[in-house]
């Protein structure tokens, strides 16, 4: 499988050198000339050695010495990247890639030019997301962003609109934390709602994950603003509302159940858990079994999830919530459920052999908990 730092290789900076003579050629800057060769020789030279993050900050520094020391006429150049780019290979996933280095660019030395920078970013941002090269403009020139992104928000390019949201998000995985947005999101909160019915299911996904990152922070806000919305919500927006809730939902907030449609307190009785071994080894599946009462008159709307509360080092525990169940449970029936979670090595977490902890979670409540010996 090919590495995500590999869509910035030998193939893009050639890619990258193919535009800039095209721009070159092209007059748009007088006296602006390009040596294609000299700057894929001092583009690649160390990009082996280098993960995706620092390739992308090498490629910019390389472009600094080649492009016009003037950022406005860099930007002159750079507005009409689309006209000359190379797209690269539809099967190819990381085609995009190429041109993050390219816009990027703009977010290291446009901040003292950001007219130019914002509408050059605009024209870019179709040819890779400008999520990251924008959070240093909204940091130094708030109000001007903020004047922006409201035409931005309805302006023809899905691109452009998924913009306003992505680039603004408060805790952007890669980006710059934007502190006053995680502080008071309510700016954000304007221009998500002029989203929340985009036609593109583009825009919408980055609405979704957007509050998702408001959540975190102001819970509260997040549920008030989706129930706003339900009144009259469309099954697009609906469909927002659900990804948007995912981390409350996760989090056993009450409030967020009755909102999704869920009994908000489901009447129980007589739950059971029981795991079929209580002692595993690294790479088997933990087997257990669930039976559980309902205690209530009328049907009720339940969520189904199970934590692992896995050892970690200092033998303390940390929960992992895993999805399992969505259904409807009759008067007063009683529910018997079985599940085989496989326990194996991922790179994203380290295992300590002992005791760890199985836990039950019906509408974000614990039920049930059980204990069981993990061998690595």
């Amino acid at each position: 499988m090919e590495a995500m730092k590999d869509g910035l290789g030998h193939n893009a900076v050639r890619r990258i050198a193919s535009a800039l003579s095209a721009l070159a050629d092209s007059k748009r800057v007088d006296g602006f000339e390009f040596q294609p060769k000299t700057f894929i020789e001092h583009a690649v030279a160390p990009l082996e050695a280098l993960e995706l993050k620092q390739r992308v900050l090498h490629v910019i520094d390389t472009l600094h010495q080649f492009l016009p020391a003037d950022f406005r006429q860099s930007a002159r150049l750079l507005e009409a990247l689309p006209e000359v780019w190379d797209r690269g290979q539809d099967n190819d996933p990381l085609r995009g890639f190429a041109a993050w280095p390219l816009i990027d660019y703009i977010g290291e030395h446009g901040l003292d030019h950001p007219e130019i920078a914002l509408e050059t970013l605009r024209r870019l941002t179709a040819l890779f997301s400008a999520e990251f090269a924008i959070r240093p403009f909204i940091l130094r020139h708030p109000s001007l962003c903020q004047t922006t992104f409201q035409q931005w928000a309805k302006d023809d390019c899905e691109h452009v609109r998924r913009l306003v949201s992505e680039g603004t998000r408060p805790r952007l995985p890669w980006g710059i934390q934007l502190k006053p947005y995680i502080k008071d999101p309510s700016d954000n909160i304007t221009w998500l709602d002029t989203l929340k019915n985009d036609e593109s299911l583009y825009v919408r996904r980055s609405v979704a994950n957007h509050l998702n990152d408001i959540s975190k922070d102001h819970p509260a806000t997040v549920i008030d603003l989706c129930q706003s919305w339900l009144s009259s919500a469309s099954d697009e927006v609906k469909w927002v509302i659900k990804h948007a809730t995912r981390t409350l939902v996760k989090a056993g907030h009450p409030e967020v159940f009755k909102l999704l449609g869920f009994t908000p307190e489901p009447r129980l009785k007589d739950a059971k858990l029981s795991a079929r071994h209580p002692e595993i080894k690294l790479g088997e599946a933990l087997e257990f079994d669930f039976d559980i009462v309902s205690d209530s008159d009328e049907e009720q709307s339940l969520v189904i999830d199970y934590a692992i509360h896995f050892l970690k080092a200092n033998g303390k525990q940390n929960a992992k919530v895993f999805k399992w169940k969505k259904l409807k449970l009759a008067p007063h029936c009683q529910l018997t459920l079985s599940k085989a979670h496989k326990i194996k090595a991922i790179t994203t977490r380290r295992y300590y052999s002992g005791i760890q902890r199985l836990e039950i979670l019906i509408n974000g409540r614990p039920v049930a908990d059980t204990e069981f010996d993990l061998q690595t």
